[in-house]
């Protein structure tokens, strides 16, 4: 669309009939447009176009109108696009083995469901930051990566489904994928002409089990990212364990000792989510530590138009300054 980035240069427009009307006449004789290369041109040889007054003060107006219109700076504005931002990355790296599809959360949802609502609202609400998924079962494998497009991350997780990975839980392995991205997200600032500048980055686990698959040990692999400076946020999510007449009922496959420690080796922290409200609870805790670089930014490309006008004021002005008026 077309913009006009000075606008109050609208306000030059009468300046010729200002001066003609206030200056003294004897000031407005013998003015004209001054163009260096007319100086070379003697008026013995120059063309002499005869027209009466009015047309030759249409002209004059034609030329002015045109360096108005070139000073108010037209512009045309493409479709805005995002900035890239330097705020903080975030992996997300959320259990999918056969265990989420428990119906135990509030109103008999599956964990994976509740775990998609909740995670893909805090996804959207990251704005300025770059978000990443892993997903994890048996094994883990990377969903997408660190992007500021947090729509389609969220639609990747919402477009997950329960035993992707594998039926089986590979903690340490999921850390270590992280770990990896990390190091090669940092051997990308390295490159290139000029270092980038980026925030910190973060682990959220979030798991229904505990460790039984993989090759990495996750109290190992903690303290590889802690060395790597990487904190884990440890969530455990299902249904909380209750004690009956007939034995324990609830989520009795958390290993909530080796999440916890997780945790604490990597200075992060560790929560326990038994539905929606608590796991709503948990994201709203960590957005506050570690919080969103604030809003997104966009740039808005643009082509100048000043250029057009410019140039046929500079072609009128040649016959303004060569016409004779006629008597």
């Amino acid at each position: 669309m077309i913009n006009i980035a000075w606008p109050l240069m609208f306000l030059f427009l009468p300046l010729p009939w200002l001066l003609r009307r206030f200056m003294p006449e004897a000031m407005l004789q013998g003015t004209a447009l001054f163009l260096p290369f007319a100086a070379a041109v003697t008026m013995d040889l120059a063309p002499v176009i005869n027209v009466n007054s009015r047309k030759r003060s249409v002209l004059f107006v034609l030329v002015w109108l045109l360096l108005v219109a070139a000073a108010m700076r037209p512009q045309w504005l493409d479709d805005p696009l995002p900035v890239p931002t330097t705020g903080r990355r975030l992996l997300l790296a959320v259990d999918v083995s056969g265990s989420m599809a428990t119906p135990d959360m509030a109103g008999n949802a599956p964990r994976l469901a509740v775990v998609q609502k909740v995670a893909g609202d805090f996804i959207k609400q990251r704005k300025g930051d770059q978000v990443g998924l892993i997903l994890f079962g048996t094994q883990p494998y990377l969903q997408a990566p660190l992007t500021a497009d947090l729509d389609t991350v969220s639609q990747f997780l919402h477009e997950t489904v329960v035993g992707v990975a594998g039926p089986q839980t590979a903690i340490g392995d999921a850390i270590g994928l992280a770990l990896k991205r990390l190091q090669n997200d940092r051997g990308d600032e390295k490159t290139g002409a000029t270092e980038k500048k980026k925030g910190e980055m973060a682990l959220i686990l979030l798991t229904d089990g505990g460790n039984n698959a993989g090759l990495m040990e996750p109290l190992a692999a903690a303290k590889m990212a802690a060395s790597a400076g990487l904190r884990i946020y440890t969530i455990g999510v299902g249904a909380a364990v209750q004690q009956g007449f007939f034995g324990g009922s609830g989520n009795m496959d958390l290993d909530e000792g080796t999440l916890k420690a997780i945790a604490k080796i990597t200075s992060g922290e560790y929560f326990r989510a038994a539905d929606a409200t608590a796991l709503q609870k948990v994201y709203a805790r960590i957005d506050k530590l570690e919080p969103s670089a604030g809003q997104e930014q966009w740039y808005r490309p643009h082509s100048e138009w000043y250029i057009w006008p410019l140039a046929f004021a500079l072609l009128l002005s040649i016959p303004a300054v060569l016409v004779r008026g006629r008597t």
